[in-house]
């Protein structure tokens, strides 16, 4: 048993010097759950995906611990419940001295996300009071955060956004046609310069899988999926779309355009969340774990590859696949439950036949987004919560480091059991 052990302990530790460089792709570690393990088991399951980013929903002391002297990426949250207080400076700066410095460098801590999904929590008509409270904050707390880490000497190494749900848009198809809504405006535009001057990104959690399941009968599955298909073509801009996903991006990307022109031009587009339910209630159409393995495995395939979407080619897609576990304790539908790539003793939900290739440099400017007690959104429009830009590595160095994670993928689950 101990030489298993020995095994295990030395290809994560191999792992751990290379998770710098590990891959583009990102996920999402939610811990609302009864049965799941701790942080520190989280490793070898990363590394058996090759996973070196991970997007948190708060900052909870033992999880920033878990992960110091690892090289993964973090991305931190602050919960919603937080907006409001953090507006004010002091405040801020006494969060950021609490929640951040303490744990940096260690822990490499590459963005912090004030809220989640905060603009679009309670649909008008008839928003909750709270919730328009915490909406005017919003923009205040980023800046007073910003400040918080300028103060603290942090703010070129940590970036300071937030996650929006794809319910800012008014419309998104085609995607040239997309703009946000007109009552959320007032808060997206200051939002938009924000980003623009300080270099932060602008994040949203898209699912395809809601267009789908909301209308399968005129969304082809297989577009939805990332698997091949004929394409739909913008009507407008002349550009082809093959995925859904892609569309759903440059949506975004034409509702910025449209709303704040030149001036936000260098905003980044980021998907903080993006993920398939292995199963759900008999209402939920194509909710099977054969689709969340092809769509999961597709985006980091995509991911992967540092390609842009047809709008930007030029612009790698950075996205954090949603989640890392299924979390028993999330309200909703049977789906919300079943997002995870792995179950809570760390085996695979389903087989996702991926180990994405590593690449070799980062920088600083990640993304997600955060809820309050450290859980996540939820997928299917409520709430929940990065990424960098990164060359390819040597071909060579890929396929040593598919074999450490290959071995790890096998052996996590044993870390865990013994």
């Amino acid at each position: 048993m101990w030489v298993w052990v020995r095994v295990v302990v030395l290809l994560v530790s191999a792992w751990r010097a290379a998770a710098t460089s590990a891959s583009l792709v990102g996920i999402n570690y939610g811990r609302v759950g009864s049965n799941l393990p701790g942080p520190a088991a989280v490793l070898p399951l990363l590394a058996s995906v090759g996973v070196g980013r991970v997007r948190l929903y708060d900052a909870e002391p033992s999880v920033l611990r878990a992960f110091a002297n690892t090289g993964v990426e973090l991305v931190v949250g602050l919960p919603d419940r937080c907006v409001a207080a953090v507006a004010d400076p002091d405040e801020a700066l006494a969060w950021a001295r609490a929640n951040i410095q303490p744990y940096v460098p260690a822990t490499k801590i590459a963005a912090i996300t004030v809220g989640n999904e905060v603009l679009t929590t309670n649909p008008n008509p008839n928003p909750n009071p709270n919730s328009t409270a915490t909406a005017k904050s919003l923009l205040p707390a980023m800046e007073s955060l910003h400040a918080a880490l300028a103060s603290l000497g942090l703010d070129r190494a940590i970036a300071v956004t937030t996650a929006h749900s794809l319910a800012v848009l008014a419309s998104s198809y085609p995607p040239s046609s997309a703009v946000f809504r007109r009552d959320l405006l007032p808060y997206l535009c200051p939002l938009l310069g924000f980003h623009a001057r300080t270099g932060s990104p602008f994040l949203v959690n898209a699912y395809p899988y809601f267009a789908y399941a909301d209308d399968p009968s005129g969304v082809d599955l297989n577009y939805a999926l990332l698997e091949p298909n004929p394409g739909v073509a913008d009507p407008v801009s002349g550009l082809r779309y093959s995925t859904l996903l892609h569309a759903q991006v440059d949506a975004v990307y034409h509702a910025i355009n449209a709303a704040a022109g030149d001036s936000a031009k260098t905003v980044e587009v980021r998907v903080s969340e993006t993920g398939w339910p292995s199963a759900g209630d008999a209402n939920e159409t194509g909710a099977t774990p054969q689709n969340a393995a092809k769509y999961n495995g597709n985006v980091m395939r995509l991911v992967a590859e540092g390609k842009g979407t047809p709008l930007r080619p030029g612009v790698a897609l950075r996205a954090y696949v949603f989640a890392l576990f299924n979390e028993n304790l999330k309200p909703g539908p049977t789906s919300e439950r079943n997002y995870g790539l792995f179950k809570p003793d760390g085996t695979p939900v389903y087989p996702l036949g991926i180990t994405v290739p590593p690449d070799n440099s980062t920088t600083p400017g990640g993304g997600g987004g955060g809820n309050d007690g450290g859980g996540e959104s939820s997928p299917g429009g409520s709430s929940s919560d990065g990424y960098y830009s990164i060359s390819s590595a040597p071909v060579e160095g890929w396929r040593a480091q598919r074999v450490i994670q290959g071995t790890v993928g096998v052996l996590g689950a044993l870390l865990l059991l013994i």
